[in-house]
């Protein structure tokens, strides 16, 4: 029994050239990758200084250095990117929060509001992945 109400099937030619499953597959391909590749960078520090992005009133709650929290920051947005790619309607769900404690975090730190406006929409993004993927997720087996 499904939990999802969807069948295990191969998408037809119809559902492929329906402009809303493109929108699912292409926000789903995004939502898995990009987290997965922040996640990944927030152990390098190759696409900006992450612990610069950190509030400090967050910074001052967490346990050891900002980097330290961002290697935790890394490993939760990889398995936020991984949950889209298996479960994209509750993974979705889980990139939403997710940014929505980016934005607070953000917002807090003076000068990075058009970056949180950005985020805002990343989350709007998220949101209509999860209700695309009420239609268009693949069915959940059950046990």
């Amino acid at each position: 029994m499904s939990t999802e109400g969807h069948t295990a099937r191969k998408p037809s030619r119809e559902t492929m050239s329906d402009p809303a499953y493109q929108a699912f597959l292409v926000l789903r391909t995004v939502f898995t990758v990009a987290p997965i590749a922040f996640g990944l960078d927030k152990f390098a520090n190759l696409l900006t200084d992450w612990p610069s992005y950190l509030a400090p009133w967050i910074n001052d709650i967490v346990p050891g250095s900002g980097q330290d929290a961002m290697y935790v920051i890394g490993v939760i947005e990889i398995v936020a990117g991984i949950a889209v790619a298996l479960i994209p309607r509750y993974g979705a769900l889980l990139v939403a929060a997710w940014l929505a404690g980016i934005i607070l975090n953000l917002l807090t730190l003076s000068g990075f509001y058009d970056v949180a406006l950005r985020d805002f929409g990343l989350l709007v993004a998220a949101l209509a992945l999860a209700r695309l993927s009420t239609k268009y997720a693949p069915a959940r087996r059950s046990s």
